[in-house]
């Protein structure tokens, strides 16, 4: 008899991610369902592959269990199809593609095939929404901190709106897009999106398109403005609104973005935080 496997990340969804699967798994009565928990699995290539023809395979988490999943099997071969539920607390991944919390799962393969990789200290990553530098990294930096003080969600807005304020210091960058370099000065973020959404809902480049043909990513470049003007313009990022404002905010796509610091700062990749980071560069999607 066939079975639906529910892959579940059990500190998804600030820590609710087994309760969300097993709510998931409710929902199909006539199933036999086996949950599994993702940290349990050696080697998810393997592990799709032996499962029987008849046999679904639902992942059920965040950004980061996505994150995770994504670069597990980054340039493997899939023989089985993967289904995706949003059970996060961002689901920056499940919005970009016109989904919202609660909606049916979907195949998620096309997603995982074709991803941008970004270099950061001589280390590549596949990426699946975005990479942050600036006060985005910042933000991660600190939310981690928050983490391992506290089991309570971690108020990202608030991060920002502080550090806006009183603790991060904007930098000086350099940046080349396919070859093309510019200067910017007092650069608050520069991230660069293989989506449209990072951050629970932030939308940095909403004219990226995830997976298209070109190939492209785009870079966000928040800039040149003092800290008021950054924290009015702030909140405009949530709706994409922020490149209205043209003198302080420059978005450019391109296959080959580089991002140079004038001093170290911290990064983040999909979630993931390194810190004293002066340099990344990203590379577009070979579809």
């Amino acid at each position: 008899m066939a079975k639906l496997y529910i892959l579940y990340n059990p500190i998804a969804g600030n820590g609710q991610g087994e309760a969300q699967a097993h709510d998931l798994g409710a929902k199909y009565p006539e199933a036999e369902v086996e949950y599994v928990n993702i940290v349990t699995i050696s080697d998810y290539v393997g592990f799709l592959n032996g499962l029987d023809g008849e046999d679904t395979c639902i992942l059920c988490g965040g950004d980061g269990t996505v994150t995770r999943f994504a670069r597990e099997v980054y340039n493997k071969p899939l023989n089985k199809d993967v289904y995706y539920y949003a059970a996060g607390s961002g689901n920056d991944f499940w919005t970009d593609l016109g989904r919202k919390k609660g909606d049916d799962p979907v195949v998620i393969n096309e997603y995982l095939k074709a991803l941008p990789v970004v270099t950061v200290n001589g280390v590549e990553y596949p990426v699946l929404n975005g990479v942050g530098f600036g006060i985005d990294g910042y933000c991660c930096e600190e939310g981690d901190k928050q983490r391992e003080k506290s089991d309570k969600p971690v108020n990202y807005t608030g991060i920002a709106i502080k550090g806006l304020l009183f603790h991060y210091k904007p930098t000086n960058a350099t940046v080349t897009v396919d070859g093309v370099k510019s200067e910017y000065k007092k650069v608050w973020i520069a991230p660069t999106m293989h989506g449209r959404f990072y951050g629970g809902g932030m939308m940095p480049t909403p004219s990226q398109k995830r997976n298209n043909a070109e190939g492209t990513v785009s870079l966000c470049m928040f800039h040149g403005s003092g800290k008021l003007k950054t924290l009015m313009i702030f909140p405009s990022l949530f709706k994409g609104e922020h490149i209205k404002h043209t003198k302080f905010v420059t978005v450019i796509s391109g296959k080959e973005i580089e991002v140079k610091f004038d001093r170290p700062a911290p990064l983040q990749i999909d979630g993931e935080t390194i810190v004293g980071v002066t340099e990344y560069k990203v590379r577009g999607a070979s579809l």
